[in-house]
């Protein structure tokens, strides 16, 4: 990459081990009490396996698979890829220690206080033993393979992420010993409830039923291990039918052939089943992870139906949003109505997903006045009612265009499916663009009314899903604009009909305009503090590791203009440095939802130029993707995202501060007062609205 004058080589901090330090703020959640209740303790520490599960399967095996290549090209930090790799199992190594403790020395024994149990097979009483037999007899041996290793039966294929049984055998006669596998069936539960909260982890019961399945051979140890593998999808695009046919085939070579990446064993693991393992997977030293049972923290999160609600966050109902209320009595609510009054500005899951998002595509789908409907389809749930509302209006003979984009990550296998069934319902179904994915969040209707037609538009920053809406902080514009929806039924036209279109008035798309424009937002306002007028600079994404956009931000910082980044994971920009980035402030916020929205404001010199939209910072959203960022222009939107901006940055706000590349949380006060919630305070808010 060139260099630019006046920035140093070394402004940039590595994506990966960036990408550790917002795992360990994930972690930092779990250690949070009592302001984060015991399960949702729990829960982080699952989502802090599951993260970092991920980011193994993508990342690191990424990574691995360049220096198996030999290519020997410097990360933008300096790094060789053999070093990195090096760097990141060291920390890793650290922080599953970390994660580990706090599980076994913090959550587990509060929650053994509250009642709420994980046992081993010792720590049953006598009738849950019995129990357990009869359970293990009637539904886990029927569904039991055990593969033992010999001349004749080869060293078995472990499928990633599944938990494996490693068990060493003795004949009762020659004494020879031999080494067998038992997967653990993952259509079982992982932890079987008992009573009372009490919980046994399938392994542990079927471990003390071995001998059932090796009868004849005596059961010497045996021990669990798991294997993250290379999941990454590699597909060669042709067209959209082929890369159909080429994305199930791949998935197919997703379950075999995949090399492993990481092993997770037992800390008191034989050394001679560890060595076996490591030899048959080609694992190295460095990556074995040593951990305490049960492994896979990931099953915690079944501890989130406990019936416990004190030890869970207090319910939170969403509520309309109040420029809906309004039309709300009516029977069925009328979107279009209140569209045609106003644009409405809704932030999930504070306004409901149900009666905004998806009351606006339902209601869609079943008026007769409406002729088309047009939706971008990233992930979506199992049981959509978006799928279903677009296949309802298909069979009543609206033209609906459906943009599914099978290649999202881990949802691939599920959009093949949910493709399908759109298809067959007659709904025109466009497999997004070759080389890029379709990230954009985006609905159009067009409608017959008296006047003729217009169109009203979803502009979004998450997904279609009504699930992940109620877990997930993310903004949306719904509005008949006719400036907004015209640009938003030129883009569908772009990426159902292949045409050239790069000009909009009210949106930025990547790949051809995001970065653009917010380098050209940059520059007018390094431009305006120049001329002494208002400049400042607030964004919040998701991460932010693009150069180009850095090196505007320093420049910015080095022009005197105050730069506010709102980041919930990966920043490789690194704020505070004399010189550099003294005007850089960069702040996380996680909590009881994910933090998912991506926000633009420039001050613009007294007139705020401020978007929302689907776009990351990263060299994937900008260059590999659709992307769509709609601009606002009513006050009240633009007023609310500067409020929220405040919110954020406030000294009483919990946060985590980056300065350099040092993560720091801040969650008390000098005096040890605990800092404002920013979600709890946004909960309360949405509270205050419906007691109006």
């Amino acid at each position: 990459m060139e260099s630019s004058p006046n920035l140093p080589a070394d402004r940039y901090a590595d994506r990966e081990l960036d990408w550790l330090e917002f795992n360990n703020r994930v972690l930092d959640l779990a250690k949070d009490s009592p302001r984060v209740p015991l399960i949702e303790r729990a829960k982080f520490c699952a989502i802090f396996a599951s993260n970092l599960d991920e980011f193994f399967m993508v990342r690191v095996a990424g990574l691995k698979r360049r220096i198996d290549a030999g290519v020997a090209v410097r990360t933008v930090t300096g790094q060789m890829p053999g070093e990195l790799h090096s760097s990141i199992l060291r920390r890793t190594g650290e922080l599953v220690s970390e994660h580990s403790r706090v599980f076994q020395d913090e959550i587990r024994p509060e929650l053994r206080a509250e009642g709420i149990e994980i046992l081993t097979w010792a720590e049953l009483t006598a009738a849950e033993k019995d129990r357990m037999r009869t359970l293990f007899a009637e539904r886990i041996f029927p569904v039991l393979t055990p593969l033992a290793v010999d001349p004749s039966h080869p060293f078995p294929y472990i499928s990633g992420l599944s938990i494996n049984m490693a068990v060493l055998l003795k004949h009762p006669t020659t004494g020879a010993q031999q080494f067998a596998r038992v997967k653990v069936p993952p259509i079982l539960e992982r932890f079987i409830k008992l009573a009372d909260g009490r919980f046994v982890p399938l392994e542990e019961v079927i471990g003390r039923h071995l001998g059932q399945l090796f009868t004849g051979r005596v059961v010497l140890n045996y021990t669990t291990f798991r294997v993250t593998r290379n999941e990454d999808i590699e597909v060669e695009e042709d067209d959209a039918e082929n890369l159909l046919f080429a994305l199930e085939k791949e998935l197919l070579r997703r379950k075999v052939g995949r090399p492993p990446v990481r092993l997770e064993v037992e800390e008191d693991i034989d050394e001679k089943i560890l060595d076996l393992l490591m030899e048959e997977l080609d694992v190295k030293t460095e990556e074995v992870f040593r951990l305490p049972r049960p492994l896979d923290l990931t099953g915690l999160f079944a501890l989130s139906d406990s019936p416990r609600e004190d030890l869970l966050y207090p319910n939170f109902l969403p509520i309309t949003h109040p420029d809906l209320a309004e039309v709300e009595s009516a029977s069925p609510a009328d979107m279009f109505q209140a569209l045609k009054m106003r644009d409405v500005l809704v932030q999930h899951p504070y306004d409901s997903f149900a009666t905004s998002v998806q009351r606006f595509v339902e209601q869609a789908a079943a008026d007769p006045s409406v002729l088309a409907i047009k939706q971008t389809l990233y992930r979506t749930s199992g049981d959509s009612p978006i799928v279903d509302a677009l296949i309802e209006a298909a069979q009543v003979g609206k033209q609906v265009l459906a943009v599914v984009e099978i290649k999202a990550r881990f949802d691939e296998q599920a959009n093949i499916g949910w493709a399908r069934k759109l298809e067959q319902a007659g709904v025109h179904v466009v497999y997004g663009m070759v080389g890029l994915k379709t990230h954009c969040k985006l609905c159009l209707v067009v409608r017959k009314e008296s006047d003729g037609l217009r169109r009203y538009a979803h502009i979004g920053t998450g997904n279609y899903n009504p699930k992940t809406a109620r877990g997930y902080e993310d903004m949306g514009l719904l509005t008949s604009n006719p400036i907004i929806t015209d640009d938003v039924a030129r883009l569908f036209n772009h990426l159902s009909g292949m045409t050239a279109e790069t000009n909009y008035r009210r949106l930025l798309v990547a790949p051809h305009g995001i970065r653009s424009g917010l380098l050209a937002y940059i520059e007018r306002e390094i431009a305006n503090k120049a001329a002494g007028l208002p400049a400042g600079i607030r964004i919040k994404v998701n991460s932010a590791v693009d150069e180009q956009l850095i090196d505007a931000f320093y420049r910015a910082s080095q022009a005197g203009v105050p730069v506010d980044l709102w980041v919930r994971g990966i920043c490789t920009i690194r704020p505070g440095v004399p010189g550099l980035s003294e005007n850089i402030r960069v702040r996380s916020i996680l909590g009881r939802f994910l933090e998912h929205s991506r926000v633009f404001w420039f001050a613009g010199a007294g007139k705020p130029t401020v978007g929302i939209g689907s776009a990351d910072l990263m060299h994937r959203n900008l260059d590999r993707r659709v992307e769509a960022v709609v601009g606002l222009t009513n006050p009240n939107h633009v007023r609310r995202i500067e409020e929220l901006f405040d919110m954020a940055f406030a000294p009483d706000t919990v946060h985590w501060e980056l300065l350099d590349t040092t993560w720091t949380a801040h969650t008390k006060d000098a005096e040890g007062n605990p800092l404002v919630d920013l979600q709890q305070t946004l909960i309360e808010q949405a509270a205050s609205r419906r007691a109006r």
